[in-house]
């Protein structure tokens, strides 16, 4: 999608694009990152683990219908009571396979439009970044290979201008406690940091753009000058109808759908 061009040269340089991470730059979910680190981990243990992990994934889903109710209720207390899974999880072993969740999960899942997305807005001398709630060590392999989408010469330093805004878990004797270092970063709090962030960097967010594909996007995407729905939900389509924001529809690299 290309990138407006109506902004003055001369705000380029303090205006940023902010971008949600799940189902809009990728097409997972945070679920679909902690199944992920749950096999690593019994491959990682082998024998009867890996025997028994695909009933533990079938008997999981059941009970993930408990966080899409909350997930539809409050975004933010959903992810606190989904962390709490990574309780008693390895977490030296889970942030060592941080790189090939990326590989094997995220990567395949990236939105082509999002990288090209990303590539224009950091060749228009934005600052990229990334405002998820999901776990900042998962995420920083992704911030890592959209820095690499700028590689002429020109523009070298695209990895000093990708930035993440996300919490981690909270660790003690080696393993996770299932408890976030902060409020989760969702509905209302994705603006409070977004806000935060700005004031910290001299970003002028009047002329600076979102990126969401939820509801719970909502406040994030009313703090800057170019919002953008991404995927919509319904209630999040009749909104941007209501407001005139732009809508696009991204598609996945690997399916093509």
């Amino acid at each position: 999608m290309p990138i407006d061009s109506a902004e003055d040269t001369t705000t380029e340089s303090r205006s940023a694009a902010f971008f949600d991470v799940d189902g809009t730059l990728v097409s997972t979910h945070i679920v679909h990152q902690y199944v992920y680190f749950r096999e690593y981990l019994s491959r990682q243990a082998g024998g009867i683990r890996v025997a028994f992990f695909p009933l533990w994934k079938r008997l999981f889903w059941l009970r993930c219908v408990r966080y899409l109710i909350l997930d539809r209720v409050n975004r933010s207390r959903m992810n606190v009571a989904f962390y709490r899974n990574y309780a008693g999880l390895d977490a030296f072993l889970v942030k060592g396979a941080a790189d090939a969740c990326f590989d094997e999960l995220l990567e395949p899942h990236l939105f082509c439009e999002a990288a090209r997305c990303v590539g224009e807005h950091l060749r228009a001398g934005r600052r990229v970044v990334l405002v998820t709630g999901s776990i900042d060590f998962i995420i920083a392999p992704l911030a890592r290979f959209l820095s690499e989408l700028i590689d002429d010469d020109a523009h070298r330093d695209g990895g000093d201008r990708i930035g993440v805004v996300a919490r981690t878990l909270i660790e003690r004797d080696g393993v996770f406690t299932g408890a976030l270092d902060g409020v989760p970063i969702g509905d209302e709090e994705k603006a409070v940091q977004m806000r935060d962030y700005a004031q910290t960097h001299g970003i002028d967010l009047t002329c600076s753009y979102a990126y969401g594909d939820s509801v719970a996007d909502v406040p994030m995407l009313g703090s800057v000058g170019h919002p953008v729905v991404v995927n919509g939900d319904a209630e999040l389509k009749k909104i941007a109808a209501e407001r005139g924001w732009k809508q696009v529809i991204w598609k996945n690299v690997e399916s093509g759908s």
